[in-house]
């Protein structure tokens, strides 16, 4: 490996929004995220609806004709 072109190696801390907080090894000294294995519905069994702007109501709105079987 060539001296002086690699970045350095930093015992880097994951700080979750959840509050969850782990090391690990990166070039960076504080890495922050919005969701972790912790949180993640994926490895909780639980789904948490991320609704941005209204988005889920809108969709259920619009396609609220298909569930109650009036197809055109």
């Amino acid at each position: 490996m060539k001296e002086g072109i690699h970045p350095e190696y930093h015992r880097a801390k994951v700080r979750c929004a959840c509050g969850n907080e782990f090391e690990t090894g990166s070039t960076t000294k504080e890495i922050r995220v919005e969701i972790c294995s912790n949180c993640h519905p994926f490895f909780t069994g639980k789904q948490k609806l991320v609704d941005s702007a209204g988005r889920v109501e809108r969709f259920r709105k619009k396609y609220a004709k298909f569930q109650s079987g009036d197809k055109q």
